[in-house]
């Protein structure tokens, strides 16, 4: 691994501040074991602070409320206490601890809280380059994504097939695609 702060120094410190206009928060399951269903989050929040030295670390919010899986039936089932108990819970956060350098990408380690329990994850994390914008800052791009298991965070369903499997996979893979803008002034 190569050293974070050198291949940081291409994002200008500062904060930047995550835009959800042009970013998605995004996730995938196995279904009936034959296929994957697909959602996104449609509100969230979060920043990437670049400390002077180069040292960047990354804070998200995601309302598990916002959840849009295309199908308003199911979409209420998973904000219900089977899966994420969303009155209960209603946002999960992600922060980081370090991160490393990986070539041209980062592994960020953060701490990942759904359902009121908090759990290590680790993000790879490719940063797309910087754009001077339009007329209203700098702009950055990034892609990361992770696969994490929903039973580590207490979403423990099951719901088991007569011929074997289950209705719903362990592994979620989460996907992100960010746009954060650097705040001038």
């Amino acid at each position: 691994m190569t050293d974070v702060n050198a291949s940081a120094s291409l994002l200008p410190a500062g904060t930047w501040t995550i835009d959800p206009a042009h970013s998605t928060v995004g996730f995938s399951v196995r279904h009936l074991m034959v296929s994957k269903v697909r959602g996104t989050f449609q509100t969230f929040s979060g920043a990437i602070t670049v400390a002077e030295d180069g040292t960047p670390s990354v804070e998200a919010t995601i309302d598990v409320t916002s959840i849009d899986t295309g199908n308003e039936q199911r979409d209420g089932h998973i904000k219900s206490a089977d899966f994420f108990d969303a009155e209960k819970y209603p946002e999960a956060v992600y922060k980081s601890t370090s991160v490393e350098a990986d070539g041209d990408d980062f592994v960020v380690h953060g701490d990942f809280t759904l359902k009121g329990v908090t759990k290590p994850v680790d993000l790879t994390f490719e940063f797309k380059g910087v754009n001077p914008g339009m007329g209203h800052g700098p702009v950055a791009g990034f892609e990361a994504t992770t696969v994490i298991n929903r039973k580590d965070f207490g979403i423990d369903i099951e719901m088991p097939l007569e011929t074997g499997g289950t209705v719903v996979g362990d592994k979620i893979t989460i996907t992100l695609e960010i746009e954060a803008g650097q705040a001038q002034g």
